[in-house]
């Protein structure tokens, strides 16, 4: 039976006491990400109120608008994840190139390296659809001194830990440190984040999938078949599948996660090269999805395989549980 009083950080001092060589960095490093994302969703819940809504009148590297909420984020982590002097570099969708840490605040000691998506699904912000916070850590490959670019640019098999917060109804992190996914709800009369879910397990066959069916022109053949496929009627195979797409990668993933389906972004005539980026988001969710008994995939390859060359490289993602995966990987690689 769960514990409904064991907290985030008290979770985390746990399993990493399993672990002989462990320094207790990645635990703390950990619960600052926890503060900065329980302030980022004290601002989510009030922005209408404070004018925080909107945009910024700028656009970040990706050519996007910034909306105001999506800056404040960003550099609300990068501001915790430097003070808490656990990291040599941090690595943000929002910034153009990745921010090393300043030779005072950083020394031999500070091994990881953060990437994060400050506000994923954030132009649903001024509709109130759930939006969130992905991230991923990686310990840091040079010897010394700030983070390099080497340092920031691993594969996802790399990755120490990895999570994402969604801000909805509730707000939940979910977490993995390799030993399994860990999911908490955000209890705002005590300020902490609380277990409630245990070892989360995705159930490997599903009647569902995400994505969005726009694109259903610019997609390959391949894609286009196995969408076909999982709207056709056949009572042997469970079919058809039921749509559900939000259009908020973290709350179709976390939908998924708990209930069983598969995310589809695939490449298309307009994105060649997929379009969700490898390091803020396919990374940290594959590892997450992988711990939970599911699959990653690009369609021909498996997403924590990828050599990433630049930090906001793109690529194709199907994500979820691991048969329905699979079969759109057949439907991708026959045709």
């Amino acid at each position: 039976m769960l514990n409904k009083f064991q907290t985030l950080y008290r979770h985390i001092i746990e399993e990493e006491r399993k672990i002989p060589e462990a320094t207790g960095q990645l635990s703390d490093l950990l619960g600052d990400i926890a503060l900065a994302c329980k302030v980022i969703s004290l601002e989510v819940n009030r922005a209408g109120l404070i004018d925080i809504l909107g945009m910024t009148g700028t656009q970040n590297v990706q050519g996007e608008e910034v909306k105001k909420l999506d800056d404040y984020a960003n550099t609300l982590l990068t501001r915790i994840m430097r003070l808490g002097g656990h990291t040599c570099a941090i690595c943000s969708e929002e910034e153009e190139s990745f921010v090393p840490i300043d030779e005072k605040y950083c020394d031999f000691s500070h091994k990881y390296i953060v990437h994060f998506d400050p506000l994923d699904g954030s132009s649903n912000i001024d509709a109130n659809i759930s939006i969130g916070t992905i991230f991923s850590i990686y310990r840091r490959v040079s010897t010394k001194g700030p983070g390099t670019i080497e340092d920031c640019l691993q594969t996802g098999l790399k990755q120490v830990a990895a999570g994402y917060v969604v801000y909805g109804s509730s707000t939940i992190m979910v977490y993995t440190a390799g030993k399994g996914v860990h999911g908490f709800t955000l209890d705002p009369s005590v300020g902490e984040f609380l277990l409630s879910y245990g070892n989360m397990t995705i159930p490997k066959k599903s009647k569902t999938y995400s994505t969005n069916e726009g694109n259903y022109s610019k997609w390959s053949e391949g894609v286009k078949k196995y969408i076909d496929y999982l709207k056709s009627k056949d009572s042997k195979t469970d079919r058809p599948y039921s749509s559900r797409y939000v259009g908020s990668l973290v709350a179709d993933f976390h939908r998924n996660l708990l209930y069983g389906g598969i995310f589809l972004y695939p490449a298309d005539e307009k994105n060649k090269n997929g379009k969700l980026r490898l390091m803020y988001e396919a990374n940290p969710l594959a590892m997450i999805v992988e711990q939970a008994g599911g699959r990653a995939s690009s369609g021909t390859k498996r997403i924590l395989e990828i050599a990433p060359e630049s930090l906001h490289q793109r690529t194709p993602l199907i994500i979820g549980s691991e048969e329905d995966v699979l079969m759109a990987e057949k439907f991708i690689k026959d045709n």
